[in-house]
C-alpha cells in the first residue's frame, strides 16, 4: 500500500503508476532488474494507492487558503511546526557550512510571531508565518522551486498535518477527520494477508496511527520524509502516547534526506518505544538531487529505499 502525504487532490491511478515507475528505477539501481517488469506490469505484488486527499476539500473549497486557517489550534500548531522546520534548516545549514542559508534561517526566526490567541486573532500570525516560509524558500537549495512559489500555499498544505492531529472536523456521524482518514486507508485490507506499507510525509503519521488498529501482519513499514519525530508539533500529539511501534509491524525502515525541510528530528528510534516484538524504526539518510527533495518519487528512486522494499515484495 502506498500512502501519500500533504498536497492537493490526487489522481490515485496516475500517482500509483508514477510511484511504481520511481520504485522500478530505484530497484534497477539496487541490482533488482529482474523485478522491474513485475513492478510496472503489476504481477510482483498487488499495489494500492490509498487516496484520502478529498477528505481535506471542505476547507479547500472556501477558495481563500488564508481564510481556511482561522482556528486558534491551527495557528498554534503551525507556529510550532514552522519553528521546528527552522530549527532543522539551521542544523542542515551548519552541517554544510552554508553561511547564506544560515543568514536566511536567522532572518526567518526573527520574524516568528508569538501567538497569544487574544486580541490579535489568528489571521495576523498566519500571514506572518506565510512570510516566514517565503523567507525560508530563499535558501539557495530551495529557491526557484516550482512546487512552492511562496510560503502561504506551503503553509496551507502543512496545516493538513495539524488538521489531522486536531481530532476535529466531525461528519454527520460524529467521525472526526483523522478517524475518517484512517478508515479510508484501512478499507479493504485483509487481516489474513501480509501488508507492506510505504508512506510519505503526512502519510507516515496516518500509517503509524492506522497500523495500531490493524490486526494483520505487516512485514515492512517504510516511512519517507516523515515529520513523526517533530517535537511538540507532531510527536506529542500522536496516538497512542507514549508513541511505540505498531504491534504487528515486523520491520520499520525510515528514510530522510538532509535537504528535506519537512523532516524534523530524523532519528525516530530515539523517540519511539518498541512493540512487544522489540521492533524499532531503523533510520538511514539518502541524498537526492534537485530543488525539492521531499517528493515520494525522489525517495523511491533511491536504491537504499527501493532495495529492501523489493526484497520484501519478493518474499
Amino acid at each position: 500500500m502506498f500512502l501519500h502525504g500533504i498536497g492537493g487532490i490526487r489522481d490515485p491511478e496516475r500517482e500509483r503508476r508514477e510511484w511504481l515507475e520511481a520504485l522500478a528505477a530505484g530497484a534497477r539501481k539496487a541490482g533488482h532488474s529482474d523485478a522491474v517488469s513485475g513492478l510496472t506490469q503489476g504481477w510482483l505484488a498487488e499495489v494500492r494507492f490509498a487516496d484520502y486527499s478529498d477528505l481535506f476539500t471542505d476547507a479547500e473549497a472556501q477558495g481563500d487558503q488564508a481564510l481556511a486557517l482561522d482556528d486558534q489550534e491551527d495557528a498554534v500548531f503551525l507556529e510550532e511546526f514552522v519553528e521546528a522546520l527552522i530549527d532543522e534548516l539551521g542544523v542542515q545549514s551548519v552541517e554544510r557550512g552554508d553561511k547564506r542559508a544560515l543568514a536566511v534561517v536567522k532572518d526567518a526566526r526573527s520574524q516568528l510571531p508569538r501567538f497569544d490567541g487574544e486580541a490579535q486573532g489568528v489571521g495576523a500570525p498566519i500571514r506572518v508565518l506565510g512570510r516566514v516560509l517565503t523567507t525560508l524558500l530563499q535558501i539557495p537549495g530551495l529557491r526557484g522551486s516550482a512546487q512552492w512559489a511562496s510560503g502561504l500555499p506551503l503553509l496551507w498544505y502543512l496545516a493538513q498535518v495539524g488538521r489531522y492531529l486536531g481530532r476535529q472536523e466531525a461528519d454527520g456521524a460524529g467521525r472526526t477527520l483523522d478517524q475518517r482518514i484512517r478508515e479510508r486507508v484501512l478499507h479493504g485490507t485483509d487481516p489474513d494477508r501480509p501488508l507492506i506499507v510505504v508512506s510519505h510525509s503526512l502519510g507516515t503519521v496516518v500509517a503509524f496511527e492506522a497500523l495500531n488498529g490493524h490486526r494483520g501482519p505487516v512485514p515492512l513499514l517504510m516511512t519517507l520524509g516523515s515529520p513523526l519525530a517533530t517535537g511538540a508539533a507532531v510527536l506529542q500529539r500522536l496516538v497512542p502516547q507514549p508513541p511505540r511501534t505498531p504491534g504487528r509491524v515486523e520491520r520499520w525502515l525510515n528514510f530522510w534526506d538532509r535537504d528535506d525541510i519537512v523532516v524534523g528530528r530524523p532519528r525516530i528510534q530515539n523517540w519511539m518505544l518498541p512493540n512487544t516484538s522489540g521492533v524499532l524504526p531503523v533510520t538511514e539518510r539518502v541524498d537526492s538531487d534537485g530543488l525539492w527533495v521531499h517528493s515520494a518519487t525522489k525517495y523511491l528512486r533511491q536504491p537504499a529505499v527501493a532495495g529492501p522494499l523489493v526484497e520484501a515484495l519478493k518474499k
